[in-house]
């Protein structure tokens, strides 16, 4: 195991670029030798604004809440198997609650030294730079943040691994 990075957490979201920065986050963990866990945060905070905005009944929120913690296992279930196909068992962890707080959270009690996160999406307007989630945990964590980009060099890496 490395001295300098000994646990690793990758954010999930649900998107191709969180998938891309699984593969990262196990050749990376794998070429440390780190204890890698992957985190899903099921976005109840919003779901709670949709419920006040009156967007969302709250029958149809619960049925929502529902259908995102049918996602979080899929995708969780999903990176194991990218570990498993290279011999890295990843810990899996599916929290709820507001996106940047829960990553915070998880950073501090599980004394993790490095978090990946995909690719940031384009921020199309002042509002979204304000309140994408993901960017606000970001910054506000007391660990290093890698980034990833290049999925095709992330294939290409992840492919070479043994």
């Amino acid at each position: 195991m490395s001295d300098i990075i000994r646990h690793i957490l990758v954010y999930i979201d649900g998107t191709e670029h969180a998938v891309t920065a699984a593969h990262y986050a196990v050749c990376l963990a794998k070429t440390l030798h780190a204890d890698l866990s992957a985190l899903f945060v099921v976005n109840t905070q919003a779901l709670g604004t949709l419920v006040k905005s009156r967007i969302f009944l709250e029958d149809e929120e619960m049925e929502y809440r529902n259908e995102l913690n049918a996602d979080a296992e899929r995708y969780l279930h999903h990176v194991k198997t990218i570990g498993q196909a290279k011999s890295m068992d990843i810990r899996l962890i599916s929290e709820s609650g507001s996106v940047s707080g829960e990553i915070k959270k998880c950073v501090k009690e599980n004394n993790i030294d490095l978090l990946i996160i995909g690719e940031l999406s384009r921020i199309q307007s002042r509002h979204d730079q304000f309140y994408d989630e993901t960017e606000r945990a970001m910054r506000s964590v007391p660990c290093s943040v890698l980034i990833v980009k290049d999925e095709d060099r992330v294939w290409e890496m992840y492919d070479r691994l043994l």
